[in-house]
């Protein structure tokens, strides 16, 4: 049986720019399954054909707005046309508890680093479904010969954490991902002008043809430190495509910039927030995620 789920957002880091709120009704034979957010810039209205069991979609706001939620598997993504810039929430209850421990102003800093990190491990588990190079072959069981694929190791994903909480989302990535070459970027952000500021980059000049990379930055607030790394890696040769965001939380700002810049690009997430305060903190958020995670 279908559900209805009715989502207020808000869309703003300006009430005087962004101060819509949009109204969304979603309807999906299968509640569970991940949301994708497809950003654009005007409302939409699809339904189903006769006899179509695909979702219905509605969308109403004030003014046109720049987010649809719809329902797809994870492992549907290569269906999806290649010039929409998609937002994965995956609805694991693991990453829901872990989402809700960072909230937790309560929670102390081990404890908060460790939700990081699993956070991270668990939505770079279903952000490389479907997306690592793999070799076949044969191999000898105790029992007989068995078909068997493996993780290609000579093609191993960049993982690139923009420190310094970066840090802590990426902290588990080699137990997921069996070859992994790890790129540091440092960028900090100006608390007045909230522009980027690069202080470390030690990516290469070039990346090989057909590289996969994570961009790892747990706070996607106002978009100016995840475009800047984006910016950087497009340099080095990496095509939208190639690279996947992992964030711990993110908010329309952000993802409104990353769907104008990089068309194509996914991002996974575990959660989205509805706004971004003066400050360019998001709201409700978790607080400072590298003061959280290291104590300083």
């Amino acid at each position: 049986m279908a559900r209805s789920i009715n989502i207020n957002l808000r869309c703003s880091t300006d009430t005087r720019r962004f101060g819509d709120t949009c109204h969304l009704q979603f309807q999906s034979p299968n509640p569970r399954s991940p949301l994708l957010l497809k950003l654009f810039r005007s409302s939409i209205s699809r339904h189903p054909k006769k006899g179509d069991k695909s979702q219905t979609l509605s969308l109403r706001t004030r003014r046109p707005s720049f987010v649809t939620v719809m329902s797809h598997m994870a492992t549907e993504e290569e269906q999806i046309a290649d010039d929409r810039m998609l937002v994965f929430v995956p609805p694991h209850p693991l990453i829901k508890h872990w989402v809700s421990v960072l909230r937790n102003e309560q929670t102390p800093c081990p404890i908060f680093k460790n939700a990081m990190a699993e956070l991270g491990r668990l939505l770079m588990y279903e952000a490389s479904r479907d997306w690592l190079p793999t070799v076949t072959g044969e191999i000898q069981s105790p029992m007989g010969v068995a078909s068997v694929e493996f993780v290609d190791p000579r093609e191993p994903v960049a993982v690139v954490p923009i420190l310094r909480a970066g840090l802590a989302l990426v902290e588990h990535a080699a137990s997921i991902l069996p070859a992994t070459k790890t790129f540091h970027l440092g960028i900090s952000r100006d608390e007045e002008t909230l522009q980027p500021t690069i202080y470390l980059n030690k990516l290469p000049e070039k990346f090989p043809d057909g590289s996969r990379v994570f961009v790892v930055d747990p706070m996607l607030a106002t978009g100016g430190t995840i475009v800047a790394a984006i910016n950087l890696l497009k340099e080095c040769g990496v095509e939208n495509k190639q690279i996947k965001v992992i964030s711990a939380v993110a908010a329309p700002p952000a993802l409104k910039k990353l769907s104008e810049k990089f068309p194509g690009l996914h991002v996974y997430t575990g959660v989205v927030d509805p706004t971004v305060n003066d400050k360019g903190f998001i709201v409700p958020g978790l607080g400072d995620a590298g003061d959280r995670s290291f104590g300083t």
